[in-house]
């Protein structure tokens, strides 16, 4: 079982060995790894490319492992201003059938010192920001990184803005999100976005309208995540603040295949139409909605590296390790590689007498960033290869596997592999249990060899069992793009299973 974290405090470097590090990317990613760097003791400036931070997004949900490192990061109270508490997470069938349900005070009391919390998206983002400034760190808006390249000296790298700023800094983190450039400019072989054959309808309705009705009041009055599951399609709901309820429904990706666009205006009779056969509730809250957009769901995958082999340059968050939004877990794996990163930063040398520019600390911050890697790459891949499954599970046709799935969440105790993911005996626990402190330190003794020679610090046989899943999971990708079923892509977990990748015994967890 882990513990509790502490409340870190910021820690004081020699001038001699404190990074400059720029940051690209205001987002929960980029802001969090610079509250951790920060915590660090080292210098941070976080560019945005926006001409201001505002207060825009829709939901978002904090589990357990994200609310560890928040709290770490000394957020809690801050954030408690802002935050929803929900009692439980309930599953029901698409007519309305209830199928199972989780407490999420008993399910947080395994992992102690953590909670499951729901937020307006600006109400986590704008606590980051304010704690960011606290610590000293820097902010400008109107940023947008228009090129990075590192020094000839591989010591830092170079940035320009789009303002034609140009700002040089001994560690470049970018966080530019799904659909950023930053890996084009910094990988020789980047991974980009590649679409799921899903979108997302994402509405926020006013709580005092729900409130109105005597059969959407108790949505409001006894807060839960609630989710309704059927064929092809799922719909998640919770509170986020006093204000708004927020309702997501997943749906087969109608944008058309031409369109550049992943984020379109929606049309409120269309998506009504495609939930007239569900729980009548659903009809009631989808009569609220006024306008909707559509957000086409995609993924990107960088499984080799996330750095520059000068150790001048690393990434984090959606733009190299994008998910879909099944199991809740993008906010927190961001938080996480933020915390990592900090975690292995804070374990460079910190003496008068040592340079930040001589080759002793540029081999240990190339260490650290191989150590970064080793403890996310595959744990990531992991999560998204189980987001996977979630989306098959999520969606089955009626029929015999639809029963199964639904007798395994109702059984006691729950097999592993279950639909409700944060329950799943094989998942939860190395999910929600999880400590980057000792994760770094359990990966801390790498061989100097094999760091300084490779971004991604593994052995032979799991690097070629990244490198096998990373090709595997490309050519699904591509497969999915044109294999079709009734005029729908194929899903992908379908694939997975078609060709013995998902659901293997022998893959690693969390």
């Amino acid at each position: 079982m882990a513990l509790p974290l502490p409340v870190k405090q910021q820690e004081t470097r020699e001038a001699s060995c404190a990074l400059d590090i720029i940051v690209a990317g205001a987002g929960i990613g980029g802001l969090g790894a610079a509250v951790s760097c920060l915590l660090a003791g080292h210098n941070v400036h976080v560019l945005e490319a926006a001409p201001e931070i505002r207060e825009v997004g829709a939901g978002i949900q904090i589990l357990p492992n994200g609310s560890r490192i928040l709290k770490h990061w000394g957020m809690e109270e801050r954030l408690s201003k802002h935050w929803q508490v929900s009692e439980s997470f309930e599953i029901n069938g698409y007519k309305g059938n209830k199928i199972s349900s989780l407490s999420l005070a008993e399910s947080a009391s395994q992992y102690p010192g953590t909670w499951y919390r729901t937020f307006y998206r600006p109400h986590l983002q704008m606590p980051l920001l304010e704690r960011v400034r606290e610590l000293g760190g820097k902010v400008s808006t109107n940023a947008k990184v228009m090129n990075v390249s590192v020094n000839p000296d591989n010591a830092g790298a170079t940035v320009i803005t789009g303002t034609g700023e140009v700002l040089t800094c001994e560690l470049f983190i970018g966080a530019d999100g799904i659909f950023g450039d930053i890996p084009d400019m910094l990988l020789d072989s980047p991974t980009p976005a590649s679409k799921t054959g899903d979108l997302a309808y994402r509405v926020l309705l006013s709580t005092a309208d729900l409130l109105k009705d005597p059969e959407l009041a108790p949505f409001v009055t006894k807060p839960q995540v609630n989710f309704w599951l059927g064929p092809e399609k799922h719909v998640v709901t919770y509170n986020i603040g006093k204000d708004h309820f927020n309702v997501v429904l997943l749906v087969p990706d109608d944008i058309p295949e031409s369109s550049s666009a992943n984020t379109v205006k929606g049309n409120v009779e269309e998506m009504c139409a495609l939930f007239k056969d569900w729980d009548p509730r659903l009809g009631k809250l989808l009569a609220l909605c006024k306008e909707v957009q559509k957000w086409r769901l995609c993924t990107r995958l960088n499984t080799r590296t996330w750095s520059h082999p000068s150790g001048a340059a690393v990434m984090i968050g959606d733009c190299v390790h994008a998910t879909l939004p099944y199991m809740a877990v993008g906010a927190g794996l961001a938080i996480e590689d933020g915390a990592v990163l900090g975690e292995c930063l804070a374990r460079l040398p910190n003496n008068p007498r040592i340079s930040k520019s001589s080759n002793s600390f540029l081999k240990a911050k190339r260490h650290a960033l191989a150590v970064f890697e080793k403890c996310r790459i595959e744990r990531v891949r992991i999560a998204i290869m189980r987001s996977h499954r979630q989306r098959y599970l999520n969606h089955l046709p009626d029929g015999p596997e639809q029963e199964q799935r639904d007798r395994d969440m109702q059984s006691t105790p729950t097999p592993e592999g279950e639909a409700l993911v944060w329950r799943d005996p094989g998942t939860a626990p190395t999910l929600f249990g999880w400590n980057h402190i000792l994760e770094v330190e359990s990966n801390w003794d790498l061989s100097p060899t094999t760091a300084e020679t490779s971004g991604l610090v593994l052995s032979g046989a799991r690097l070629f069992w990244v490198y096998f899943v990373g090709a595997i999971g490309q050519y699904l990708r591509f497969l999915a793009s044109v294999v079709n079923r009734g005029g729908r892509p194929l899903p992908l977990a379908a694939l997975e299973r078609q060709v013995g990748v998902e659901g293997r015994k022998d893959k690693k967890r969390l």
